[in-house]
């Protein structure tokens, strides 16, 4: 698995694209790549965000996970791939 991403990108999750216009200029859904680290038990690689809008929680998801594509059979209107992808904004 191949990590796209290095640290200080700003990625959008796929779930920007539901905004309104107006929710748009937020930065709803935008955050910011901390990189990888690795889970303490399972040595799991995960990645850390920043969330870029309220309280700019720390997020930890599984690497793998963050990589992968869009569920489009769930999310069918959605037109980005993957889960996240860099903003080109």
């Amino acid at each position: 698995m191949i990590n796209r991403f290095c640290s200080g990108d700003i990625v959008r999750h796929f779930k920007r694209e539901t905004l309104s216009d107006d929710e748009r200029k937020t930065n709803k859904y935008l955050y910011e790549i901390v990189g990888v680290a690795t889970h303490s038990e399972t040595r799991e690689p995960m990645m850390i965000y920043k969330a870029l809008y309220d309280d700019g929680g720390l997020f930890a998801r599984p690497l793998e996970m963050f990589l992968s594509e869009v569920d489009h059979e769930k999310y069918p209107d959605v037109k980005q791939k993957y889960r996240f992808e860099l903003v080109n904004e």
